[in-house]
């Protein structure tokens, strides 16, 4: 049940973020072989973590514990499901018991000395454990029926943690953020915003409204409004959207706007680049300092293969361009409006790839009089 979703994470996730709230940096997972992979995709890289094979467990946990710091006196031990709120309930939902969870407390040392071959758990945790109760925003859950009502209390406990540490949340209900995104110091998160996966935004930022980020990283000041980005990474002081698609392997860089109808695939754009609307850039390299205009499309699929266009600094694309790849635009290069770009360019060319127009001398008057 630990891999069952809660919002599109596991509860595991959810678990794993509560505990690096409050201070632990290091972890020890016992699970069986088949779902190692998927569990350890839920610890951050930068915390220590261990998941022993079943024969060497109680070796390496003693080797686990022996290298801890002194400092580090508790273990917080789970043994099953459970849901680590960062307030506890309302006194007044308390019953006149507390309800106790399946994390408990234990002294490192004597966990330590208790290490033999004949060490039970269970049996060792009755003895010697302190448990978390619903008092400390411990809960245990015993159902998969519970997953779906603890969805907007987690979510809500999740919104709560980022705003203590400094980021605007406008509305909490229709605000969805996974627990393994973080997010940068006066950074603003508006209606309908949903971040997934190793999302990371940096300081002051705004996302929204109504965007959808996954696993997508942003720099320092910058935009993203209405938009969707996948697997690509933007840089600092860019503006995104409103409406724009950035799917994966995209690398935007920095002082860039990429705005209205605009998708980008699989492409890297350079500093100060400027796409402002109604484009399609797939299979791209663009240097800094381009400028595309209205309705340009790189044509990289021929069917059974796909090419990339290169388009090096300071190029000019004219509106209503089609780029044919494989192709290049030399760096300062202009491409006139309305032109179909097969061949390479040199660089400070201008290009034109149109039929030339033709005026027919009162050709209007005369197909009007037909008309009739």
């Amino acid at each position: 049940m630990m891999l069952q979703n809660i919002m599109g994470t596991p509860l595991l996730g959810w678990l794993v973020s509560s505990l690096i709230a409050g201070g632990v940096g290091r972890f020890f997972l016992v699970c069986h072989e088949r779902y190692k992979r998927e569990a350890r995709a839920l610890f951050p890289d930068d915390v220590e973590f261990l998941c022993p094979t079943a024969e060497t467990t109680s070796d390496q946990l003693h080797v686990f514990l022996s290298t801890a710091e002194e400092s580090e006196e508790d273990i917080i031990v789970v043994t099953g499901p459970a849901v680590i709120l960062p307030f506890a309930a309302d006194e007044s939902e308390f019953t006149d018991s507390p309800i106790v969870s399946s994390v408990t407390s234990v002294n490192r040392k004597t966990l330590m000395e208790a290490l033999d071959d004949k060490f039970i758990f269970t049996d060792f945790l009755k003895d010697h454990g302190v448990p978390y109760t619903d008092r400390d925003g411990v809960y245990s859950v015993t159902g998969l029926q519970e997953l779906t009502e603890w969805q907007p209390v987690l979510n809500r406990a999740n919104l709560t943690r980022l705003a203590r540490q400094g980021v605007e949340i406008w509305d909490y209900g229709t605000t969805y953020i996974d627990p393994s995104v973080s997010i940068g110091v006066g950074s603003a998160i508006l209606p309908g915003t949903i971040l997934r996966g190793q999302t990371s935004i940096g300081k002051n930022c705004t996302v929204g409204p109504n965007s959808y980020l996954e696993n997508a990283k942003i720099g320092d000041d910058s935009v993203v409004n209405a938009s969707q980005i996948y697997n690509s990474t933007v840089g600092y002081d860019t503006r995104i959207g409103p409406f724009a698609y950035i799917r994966p392997g995209s690398n935007i860089g920095n002082s860039i706007k990429v705005g209205d109808f605009v998708e980008i695939k699989n492409s890297t754009v350079g500093d100060g680049t400027k796409i402002s609307h109604l484009t399609y850039v797939g299979d791209s390299d663009v240097g800094r300092n381009c400028n595309f205009g209205c309705g340009t499309v790189t044509v990289n699929y021929d069917r059974a293969k796909k090419f990339r266009t290169v388009i090096e600094d300071n190029a000019f694309i004219g509106c209503n361009t089609n780029l044919v790849a494989p192709v290049t635009v030399g760096e300062g290069a202009y491409i006139a409006a309305g032109s179909t770009i097969t061949d390479d360019i040199p660089s400070m060319a201008l290009a034109i790839a149109r039929a030339r127009q033709q005026n027919k001398k009162d050709w209007a008057s005369k197909h009007k009089l037909k008309e009739k």
